[in-house]
């Protein structure tokens, strides 16, 4: 099995560009610390647009699909979309039990899908994850542990927990992953120089079926379904077993209305990247 050295080693094809929203906070708090020293007496107003920059912050944080903090694929690209097509992402896995299924399912569909893996689930279960490769689908990052306090983490612990997720995927599957996804889809304001860093893009969803607090096939089939259309990204979960009854009935749906589920990275028109320099064989 290959051994990551330091998966940052990566020469990066995103360089960092701070989102508008992301710049005006940053030139506003350095005004608004200007204005306290200058003008103690507008304390009450400077004070009062800064909390209101972090509501606003807050928000965004909580948003899965915005862009207010940076840039987010909630769709494939128009190409993509113009040749039929969309991406059946499975976060949280590989789960020893349902993956398997779920990538069976994949196959008598001749459909590929995105895993979104936790990087010790993957580590724990390594032929798992060689199956999602081999069987032709991608394995993204989903953070080494998904913790559930991500969006609060500082710079530096959002890299270490990304930058070892990304070497413990890249260990198991053999190539490194291009995509990232955050536990709940909450992300940091924090968060895109460290992508931009490690060389990853960051995916929400169009759509999601909830299938990991729903335990009702049907309605988690029809909020997949509702307004699906090509260049769609839809979110599931590999290790929801409701997703064992509502897969089959999403891909069959695809299949009637001509939609063909490929990997992210085929639908961005580009290979899955191969193991960076500082990986040995």
């Amino acid at each position: 099995m290959a051994t990551i050295s330091d998966s940052s080693s990566v020469a990066t094809r995103h360089p960092w560009r701070p989102a508008p929203f992301i710049k005006l906070s940053a030139w506003w708090h350095a005004a608004g610390a200007i204005m306290l020293i200058g003008l103690p007496a507008w304390w009450p107003w400077v004070l009062g647009a800064l909390a209101a920059n972090h509501v606003v912050l807050i928000a965004a944080v909580l948003w899965p699909r915005g862009r207010l903090i940076g840039a987010n694929v909630t769709r494939l690209p128009v190409a993509a979309a113009a040749r039929g097509e969309i991406c059946l992402t499975f976060d949280d896995g590989p789960d020893p039990r349902i993956t398997p299924q779920v990538l069976d399912m994949l196959d008598r569909y001749a459909a590929k899908a995105s895993f979104f893996c936790i990087g010790e689930k993957a580590a724990a279960y390594p032929d798992i994850v060689e199956a999602i490769v081999r069987r032709g689908h991608s394995v993204e990052n989903h953070t080494l542990r998904h913790p559930l306090t991500f969006a609060f983490f500082g710079m530096a612990a959002l890299r270490r927990e990304i930058a070892a997720a990304q070497g413990a995927l890249a260990g198991a599957a053999s190539r490194t992953p291009l995509f990232f996804r955050a536990p709940a889809g909450f992300r940091s304001p924090l968060l895109d120089p460290v992508l931009a860093a490690l060389d990853l893009r960051y995916v929400s969803w169009t759509r999601r079926g909830y299938d990991a607090v729903s335990r009702n096939p049907v309605k988690v089939l029809q909020k997949l379904t509702r307004g699906l259309g090509a260049g769609d990204v839809l979110m599931l979960h590999d290790g929801a077993p409701v997703v064992l009854a509502v897969l089959p009935q999403l891909l069959e749906q695809l299949h009637t209305r001509g939609l063909k589920s490929v990997t992210l990275p085929a639908a961005f028109n580009h290979a899955s990247a191969p193991l960076p320099a500082a990986v040995a064989a």
